[in-house]
């Protein structure tokens, strides 16, 4: 009888070790991100696959862009997190500081857009979106305006104190609106004299105000404050969600490309997991998954947008045409010039 119960007692004993020993083993990786309907969705939907088929726990650290790259500086020396999703912009930044480690080539590299492919492979888009020109569909009814169709559409003075635009000391939004008028007006990315010399004969008296986030917009929209304003086809799709009448409108000059960008980060405890991750969000069930969840648009070129995305954000082939980029080289160099240039001059 005690050699039964002995038995029993050394089979809990070692089924508590190896549960223990399993418990043990499951690591945690820390990833930077936006807070908010990003990191729900990741969280919630996108995370969970890959932490069960690595027995790995996904922690997000939320922040902005601007918060996660100050902590990546901070912790230099020792990373504390593994891998940080960043606005394209910022995460030119991230990348010259020297703060990313190069994205191994992997099979699914291949099938993602080149332009989705970083500085090299330092990082890789894991989503992208296109900027355009936003409007509210009800107001533009009810005066019988004809949909916008240029990014001079801004300037035009019948949407005086109808305008919404976002500060560039704020918002990329903003800035991309700005740069995108600069080139029209005669400037281009190293030169925005001309843009800063004529905002305020042209769209600066169509304003009736500055915002520092996207936010606020959709409570603009259903109070008639605003007629247009910079956003991209995926914030538009979400204000439709919610039954905001807004609508999006790809300016002919062409949209703006942005991009949520990832990397692991140099010198980070789990090299192996944080490159695994970012193979594992590129995949195309991933890329479905968050086109589903987000609006987004796939950067892995298997993944077509599907029906109900083109119901929402429109055609591909007219979304991409005439796709802009900026040089973010020279942006960074340049942004804390035009900061203070654009608060001194036009947000006085």
């Amino acid at each position: 009888m005690k050699m039964k119960t002995l038995a029993v007692t050394c089979a809990i004993g070692a089924t508590l070790m190896a549960a223990c020993g399993a418990q043990a083993q499951t690591k945690t990786i820390y990833v930077g991100m936006n807070g908010g309907t990003m990191e729900k969705n990741y969280t919630a939907s996108i995370f969970p696959d890959f932490e069960k088929a690595n027995n790995v726990k996904v922690v997000v650290v939320p922040g902005t862009s601007s918060d996660i790259i100050a902590k990546m500086q901070a912790q230099r020396d020792k990373p504390q997190m593994h891998v940080a999703f960043l606005d394209d912009g910022i995460m030119y930044r991230a990348i010259n500081m020297s703060l990313c480690e190069k994205v191994k080539d992997a099979a699914v590299l291949k099938d993602v857009y080149p332009f989705a492919r970083l500085a090299n492979d330092q990082a890789v888009a894991i989503e992208m979106g296109v900027l355009g020109i936003g409007y509210n569909k009800k107001l533009f009814a009810e005066k019988g305006w004809p949909a916008p169709t240029s990014w001079m559409d801004f300037a035009d003075p019948k949407y005086k104190q109808k305008v919404v635009f976002q500060s560039i000391s704020a918002s990329t939004f903003g800035l991309y609106g700005f740069m995108m008028f600069n080139r029209l007006v005669g400037g281009t990315d190293k030169n925005v004299d001309p843009g800063f010399k004529k905002w305020g004969s042209t769209v600066g008296p169509n304003v009736v105000e500055y915002l520092s986030s996207s936010a606020k917009i959709s409570e603009m929209v259903q109070t008639n404050e605003a007629a247009i304003f910079p956003l991209t086809v995926t914030g538009i799709a979400n204000l439709k969600d919610k039954g905001i009448p807004a609508e999006f409108a790809t300016p002919k000059e062409g949209g703006v490309l942005l991009m949520t960008g990832a990397c692991p980060i140099k010198g980070n405890s789990e090299p192996e997991l944080a490159q695994k991750l970012l193979e594992y969000l590129l995949t195309p069930a991933v890329q479905a998954k968050s086109m589903a969840l987000a609006n987004s648009i796939p950067v892995n070129r298997n993944v077509p947008l599907s029906e109900a995305a083109q119901a929402k954000l429109g055609k591909s082939e007219v979304l991409t045409k005439n796709l802009n980029t900026v040089d973010w080289d020279v942006v960074n160099e340049k942004r804390s010039e035009w900061n203070n240039r654009w608060n001194r001059m036009i947000e006085q």
